[in-house]
This record gives C-alpha cells, structure tokens and sequence, in this order.
C-alpha cells in the first residue's frame, strides 16, 4: 500500500475521533490527512489493515481516491444497528452473513481478480467498532483465525475501539468487547449454533420484525426467544401485539413442542396447551434478576424437555435473554461476556441493566452445575434418567468469579393479574421503539415517491409524443406503402 500524503477534506458525517496513532504494527500502514474545519488542528492518522495479500481493512478520514488496482467499497450506510437507546451494536446476525457473501463474492468476481479489495470505514467511533467486529467475524468464520489473533490484528499500534453496551436507558456498567463477540462467534461454530450453510436470511429478516411476530433462534432447533403474545392481535400504543395463534403454526413446523412465559399473564395458557404444547409460567418482574428457584426451575424443565422451546417475557429481551443465557453458560460453558454477546447477536438488545452483572456473578456456579450435569450423563446410559437432575445438582454451592458465596435472592411474592395493569414497563418500551423504528424504516421515502412521481410523468410525455407526432408518420408511411 502506497503511502498517501495529499491532505484532503473530511468526508465523515460523524466527528472525528481524537485517537491518533503513533506507531506501526507489522500489516499496519498509515497516512496523514486534516480534520474538520471547526474542531482544533490535529492530524488523525489513515489505518490500513492487511487481512489477507487480497482484503484489507481500513479506517479513513477522508474519502479514498480510486485505483485501477484497488477497489474500496464501505458498508456504515448499508449495514446500520437500529438502537434502541444510547445502544449501537454489535450488528445482527442476518447482517454478518450478508457482509460475508459480500466479501466472498468481490473476492470471487472476475473484474475484481487483480484488484485489492479495501473495505473502508470512517470517523465515526461507533461505526469503526460494527466494522471491525463484521471483519473479524470473517476472519474467525471463514478465514480460520481464532479469535485472539482477529482481534490482535485489528489493534495494531494503539488502536482502539469502543465497546458494546446494553439497549437500557442512561448509563451503563457493564461492556461487552469486540473480543468477546469473536469468542461468542467461534463457540458458536463449535457448538453448531451458527452454520452459514443453512441459515435463511429471509425467514430472519423477516420474523425479526414487529409485524410478523418479533422473534429469534438463539440455538437453532432448541431456543426461540420471542415477544409475549396478547389475548388478541392489534396494533396498540406503537407496537404489534399478536395471539398465541399467530405462532402456533410456525412453532408446529419447527419443532417447538414448550413454551415459558416470563412476564404477568396476557393471554390464557390453554391457547398453547390445547394446541399440544406444554405451557409454563415462570414469573419475575421486568428489568429485574430471577431468584434461584426461577433459575433453577427453568433449566429443570429445559433439560427434562424434547424439542424446541419459546420464551418469552413482554419484549423478549431481558429476562428472556437472561434464562436462555444461564442455560448457555451451564450446558457450553460460554463466559457471562460471551453469552451476552452471542445471544445479542442473534437478538439484538439481549439482557439489560443488572441482569448482565446477574450472569457475571452466577458463571462460576452455572460452570460448576454444567460439569457435575455432563459427568452424570457420562455415567448412565441414555434411559430414563433426568428425573435425578435435579437432586444431583441441588448441593452444589453457588460460588461467584470472585469467591464470595452468591446469595439468593429473596423470593418475590406471588404475581397478580390486578398488579401493573396501568404501568409502562421497561418492556412496553423497548416493543414500542423497536416498532416505531421498524415502520419508519418500512415507510417509503420522499424521495422514492417523487422518483416514482417523475417516472410516470415521463411515460406520459413520452407516450404522448408517440401518439401525436411518430405514430401518425408511420400509419402515413405504412398508407402509402400499401397503395404501392
């Protein structure tokens, strides 16, 4: 990569960001260039990334030039997080496989054979960490790299990029890294949660949205986490509100034989049961951490349970995502950083507030319980044996990552139906901004009307320039070649 000297003018909307590189790593080249007009003078630094003697990664502050030999292409427009809040990522899942068959196929493209493919991000911070993780995410899926030497490559110098936070309101105490995402990527291929070779990019895309159900696979064929179901389907306050029949059939042609309601009760159960599903009912209150026994009772009924399971509280996000991700962390041994990762990139906005501390603190216990589980299931053969589970795992001590003895947590009262019935939930919340935003996005655009508006204007013209000057020219030169 040549070195570039010419200074040129800022081309990111967002502003620049005040890390400056100072020293070069091995696959590292940089060049100078300005920044905006109204912050202070300082020169930031082009970084450029060597992936492989073909891909390269780079962050720019100023629009590259075109090269016979180089083709840069960047994907902040194409592929953005749609946030809840202060929340900007890391991308879905559906947007890490399409910016990989984007990079297979420009690798693979005849026109492109001696060119070096460049995919190029810009100043904004929040835009250079979602590039970076979809890089590293081929680099982990497709190129083989583990995911230490993926992140090593994409922090060369002292480079940085900010971390992930959860989709809560104000401020936030808990991060998830870009190494955390690579892991979660990585034992997600191990553990055959993610397979590019089967996955339907348009029964993601279009299941993720309000309208058609809101939900997600967490592990294909044996978590669904989804968005609680009302007695009766109806657009209300901003979001979609669907019935249990809206899922049935969806959840019959995929296996799902349980379904687990973690939020107050919306709609009557027997709508699932008559159906042929089992039903449970595993309360606590929205934005906050199950107690023990809820803990317990859930991973109970999901190792005693054949086929996929669907859980859902009232947005399908927090306390949702916090029980799957304890089941995780028990049977796959997944960190508390890694869970939450994962389980964000197939749902985005997983796990909120103090459940992610919640999960810290219960990793070593859920570590432990998981080790003592698989060596029982070494030690029987595959009859009946999972009512001794239970029992098996029951003296087991929660012990947190720093030692202290977990204490559990007092035990909330029973739930009323008469309790909430006028309060906005967290949950309410995160549904309404999350169809609000959809909508918009689904909306058509000023500009695509007018476009359309143009286009039908000029097939009137030119329709009608047809029919009053060429058609009668050649109806006279079609008369008069007959009469010959």
């Amino acid at each position: 990569m040549k070195r570039k000297s010419e200074r040129r003018s800022s081309w990111a909307a967002a502003p620049p960001c005040l890390r400056r590189s100072s020293s070069t790593a091995p696959g590292a080249k940089k060049s100078r260039s300005s920044t905006s007009q109204d912050a202070p003078r300082l020169d930031q630094d082009d970084l450029y990334l060597d992936i492989t003697d073909r891909l390269c990664f780079a962050i720019l502050y100023s629009r590259p030039k075109s090269a016979s030999n180089e083709h840069y292409f960047s994907i902040d427009n194409e592929l953005e997080y749609e946030n809840f809040y202060a929340d900007f990522g890391p991308l879905n899942l559906a947007m890490v496989y399409r910016y990989c068959c984007k990079i297979n196929k420009k690798l693979k493209s005849i026109t492109m054979l001696r060119k070096k493919i460049i995919h190029f991000t810009g100043s904004d911070q929040r835009k250079q960490a979602n590039a970076a993780f979809l890089v590293g995410c081929y680099m982990v899926i497709y190129l083989g790299r583990t995911p230490e030497d993926a992140y090593r490559l994409l922090i060369v110098g002292d480079t940085t990029y900010i971390p992930f936070r959860d989709a809560a309101y104000g401020s936030c105490s808990f991060y998830i890294t870009l190494l955390d995402c690579f892991h979660a990527v990585k034992k997600a291929m191990q553990y055959g949660f993610l397979n590019f070779n089967s996955f339907n990019l348009d029964e993601y895309e279009h299941y993720e949205k309000a309208e058609n159900g809101d939900f997600n696979w967490i592990i294909p064929d044996r978590f669904l986490a989804f968005c609680g179901p009302h007695s009766r389907s109806r657009l209300e306050s901003g979001y979609y509100q669907h019935s249990p029949e809206t899922y049935i059939p969806y959840f019959k042609s995929h296996n799902v034989t349980t379904v687990i309601r973690l939020n107050k009760r919306m709609y009557d159960a027997k709508r699932f049961t008559e159906a042929g599903f089992a039903h449970h009912d595993l309360f606590f209150a929205d934005g906050s951490t199950p107690a023990e026994t809820i803990v317990k009772e859930f991973l109970e009924i999901c190792e005693n349970t054949e086929g996929a399971i669907a859980v859902h509280c009232k947005a399908g996000l927090g306390r949702t995502g916090t029980l799957i991700g304890c089941y995780i962390m028990k049977h796959y041994r997944m960190t508390a950083a890694e869970t939450i990762a994962w389980v964000r990139i197939c749902r985005p906005g997983s796990v909120i507030g103090p459940q992610q501390q919640f999960l810290v603190m219960k990793q070593s216990s859920l570590w432990l319980d998981g080790d003592y589980f698989r060596q029982k299931l070494r030690g029987q053969e595959n009859g009946p044996h999972r009512t001794a589970f239970s029992q098996l795992l029951s003296g087991v001590d929660d012990i947190s990552i720093s030692g202290v003895e977990n204490q559990d947590k007092q035990e909330p009262e029973l739930y009323s139906d008469d309790d909430e019935i006028n309060g906005v939930t967290q949950g309410d919340r995160l549904r309404a901004l999350k169809s609000r935003r959809q909508s918009k996005a689904n909306s058509i655009p000023l500009t695509c009307s007018l476009a359309v508006l143009t286009s039908a204007l000029c097939s009137v013209v030119i329709w009608w320039i047809v029919c009053d000057y060429i058609l009668p020219i050649l109806l006279f030169c079609l008369d008069g070649f007959s009469t010959q």
